[in-house]
C-alpha cells in the first residue's frame, strides 16, 4: 500500500487567538488536494506552516514518513516542498529573469551570465504564454496580474515533491488559467502532490481529487471532491447558506458624477472617454494588460496624465487632479487592486489605517487630534462592515485578506467619498465575504454614490454592474448596457484592439446613458 506523502497529526498555531485547532490531514502522491474555507479560517496559516514559514505551537507533521519540522523556506525546499504564495516573494528592482533564477544565478568566470539567465527565462515565460514579457525588463514595470505568473514559473522552474498554490489563479486571465491547469496535470502525472488553496468552486471541481474544508481553525470535511456539492461547500465554510449575488435589482442612476474626457498616460491608456452617474456601478473589464488598473489609478492621481480632463459634480467642474491628495479632496476613493503594497500600512493599527485619510477632520479646534472621536467612528465602520478583529489596536497584518479589504473600504467610507474606485475588490476573498462586498457596492450605488469597479471576473461584473465599459490594449472598445451584453459580446469587444485577432463585433453607441 502507497504511504501518504504528508500526514499532519493534530497540528496547533496561535496568535491572539486560535487560529488551527488540531489539524489532522494526509496527503498523498498523484493527487490535487483542494483546501477552501472562509477568510480567516486558517489555510494560509496552515500552508505556511507546511512550508516553513512559520513554526507550529503543538502536533506533528511527517513527510516522506519522517519527522519534518522545517525552521524556514530554505529548509521546506531542501525537503522538496515549494510554495506560491499570495505575498509575491519577487524583488521590484531586479529583472524578470533574475527573479526567476535568483536561487541559482549560473555564472561565466565569476560573472553573471545574462544571456544565459535571460534566455532559460524566456523558454519558461513563452511555457506560459507570456511572449509579451521581456526576460530583462525590471519586474515593477509588470502589472499585479503578470507579476503573479512570474512568480508562479519561478517556483514551477524548479522540482519538487509537494507544491502548495495558495490563490494561484486571483490575478490570471482564462487563458492563463489553463495553462497553469496543464502545468498541475503534468505535475501530478509525474507523481508529485498539489495543494490547492482558492474560493473559486468551479476551479476545485475542475482539477482537484479531494476536498478539505476549514472553518474556525478547524476540519469541517474532508472527501472527494466529486461528493461535494457547490450547496455543501458554501455551508460548511459559512455555516449557513449564502444568497445568491445574481439577483439583481434595478438601480435608478442619476445626474452625471464623474466624467472623463480624452485621458491618456504615456504607457498605457489612449484617449478614454467615460461618464458615470451618481447611483450607478460602472464596471471595467477588459483582458489582462488592457489598462483597467491603469485607468482607475489615473483617475485617483496615482499615475500621471499625458493629456485629458477629469470633471466633477453635477456642474461638472474641471478637478485639477495631480495626486492622490487632490483625488482625495475632490471626494475620490481608490480601493486598490494590491492591497498589501499599495493599500495599507501593515505594521500599524486597524484604527490608524482606517483615519489614516482623514486626519484632518478629527482635528480639535487648536489642531490637536480628537482620538476619542476617532475611535468612536472607526469603530462604528468596523461594526458595519463586520471586521472580525480583537479591538482597533490590533495590527492590520494580522488580520485575513477578506478583513483587510474591509478595513481600506471603510477608511473611504469614513472620508464620505462621492466616486469610489474599486480595483479587484474580491480578489482572493471567500464567498461570504464576496457577497459583503457586492451588497456594500450596492447599498452605496443606492445611496447616490458613484461607483467603478474593475475586474478580471466577467461574472462579478455581470451580477451587479448597471453598465460594463470594455477597455482594449489601452483602448475604450464597447460600453454595454444590462439589455444589450452578454459574455460572448464583451469577451469579443476585449480583443477589438490586438492585432491578429479575429472577432465578432457587437455595434453598442459609447458612452450610452443608463437607463
Amino acid at each position: 500500500m502507497t504511504n501518504s506523502l504528508l500526514s499532519i497529526d493534530g497540528l496547533c498555531k496561535n496568535y491572539t487567538v486560535p487560529v488551527l485547532r488540531g489539524i489532522d490531514i494526509e496527503i498523498w502522491p498523484g493527487e490535487v488536494h483542494a483546501l477552501m474555507g472562509a477568510n480567516g479560517a486558517g489555510k494560509s496559516t496552515l500552508c505556511n506552516i507546511i512550508a516553513g514559514q512559520v513554526p507550529a505551537d503543538d502536533g506533528e507533521m511527517k513527510f516522506h514518513n519522517r519527522l519534518y519540522r522545517p525552521t524556514s523556506v530554505s529548509d521546506a525546499e531542501s525537503a522538496g516542498i515549494r510554495m506560491v504564495t499570495q505575498e509575491l516573494r519577487l524583488i521590484d528592482t531586479l529583472s524578470v529573469a533574475e527573479n526567476i533564477s535568483l536561487a541559482a544565478l549560473p555564472q561565466r568566470a565569476g560573472f553573471i551570465n545574462y544571456n544565459l539567465i535571460n534566455q532559460q527565462a524566456g523558454e519558461l515565460l513563452q511555457r506560459f504564454g507570456l511572449t509579451d514579457i521581456d526576460p530583462g525588463q525590471q519586474l515593477n514595470s509588470l502589472s499585479i496580474g503578470q507579476q503573479q505568473l512570474v512568480e508562479i514559473a519561478r517556483v514551477l522552474n524548479h522540482s519538487c515533491d509537494l507544491l502548495i498554490l495558495d490563490e494561484p489563479t486571483a490575478a490570471l486571465s482564462e487563458e492563463q488559467i489553463e495553462l497553469l491547469f496543464r502545468e498541475i496535470g503534468e505535475i501530478k502525472n509525474q507523481g508529485s502532490a498539489i495543494i490547492y488553496v482558492s474560493h473559486r468552486m468551479d476551479e476545485i471541481s475542475r482539477i482537484a481529487d479531494r476536498t478539505m474544508v476549514l472553518r474556525d481553525g478547524l476540519v469541517v470535511a474532508n472527501d472527494h471532491t466529486e461528493k461535494l456539492s457547490r450547496d455543501d461547500l458554501i455551508r460548511l465554510m459559512t455555516g449557513h447558506p449564502v444568497a445568491n449575488a445574481s439577483n439583481f435589482d434595478k438601480r435608478h442612476p442619476g445626474p452625471l458624477a464623474l466624467k472623463i474626457e480624452n485621458l491618456s498616460t504615456r504607457e498605457k491608456l489612449n484617449d478614454i472617454n467615460l461618464d458615470v452617474y451618481q447611483g450607478e456601478v460602472l464596471g471595467i473589464s477588459g483582458l489582462m494588460g488592457s489598462g483597467r488598473t491603469e485607468l482607475l489609478r489615473a483617475i485617483f492621481g496615482a499615475d500621471r496624465r499625458s493629456h485629458g480632463d477629469i470633471k466633477i459634480g453635477p456642474e461638472m467642474r474641471p478637478a485639477r487632479i495631480r495626486s492622490p491628495v487632490d483625488a482625495v479632496s475632490n471626494g475620490i476613493g481608490l480601493i486598490n487592486e494590491d492591497r498589501k503594497q499599495q493599500g495599507l500600512l501593515p505594521e500599524l493599527s486597524i484604527l490608524q489605517n482606517i483615519s489614516l485619510a482623514c486626519l484632518a477632520q478629527f482635528a480639535g479646534k487648536i489642531g490637536w487630534l480628537d482620538s476619542a472621536r476617532a475611535l468612536q467612528d472607526v469603530e462604528k465602520q468596523i461594526e458595519n462592515l463586520s471586521v472580525d478583529c480583537t479591538n482597533t489596536r490590533q495590527k492590520v497584518n494580522e488580520l485575513s485578506g477578506g478583513n483587510q479589504q474591509k478595513v481600506i473600504i471603510a477608511r473611504w467610507l469614513l472620508m464620505n467619498c462621492n466616486i469610489m474606485l474599486f480595483d479587484e475588490p474580491t480578489r482572493g476573498i471567500d464567498i461570504q465575504t464576496k457577497q459583503m462586498i457586492y451588497d456594500l457596492v450596492d447599498n452605496l450605488a443606492r445611496l447616490g454614490k458613484a461607483i467603478v469597479v474593475a475586474s478580471s471576473e466577467a461574472n462579478e461584473l455581470l451580477s451587479i454592474c448597471d453598465r460594463i465599459a470594455v477597455l482594449s490594449n489601452g483602448k475604450l472598445a464597447e460600453i454595454f448596457r444590462r439589455d444589450q451584453w452578454s459574455p460572448e459580446a464583451i469577451t469579443a469587444a476585449a480583443f477589438t484592439h490586438y492585432s491578429g485577432q479575429k472577432i465578432t463585433r457587437v455595434n453598442v453607441p459609447i458612452n450610452n446613458p443608463p437607463p
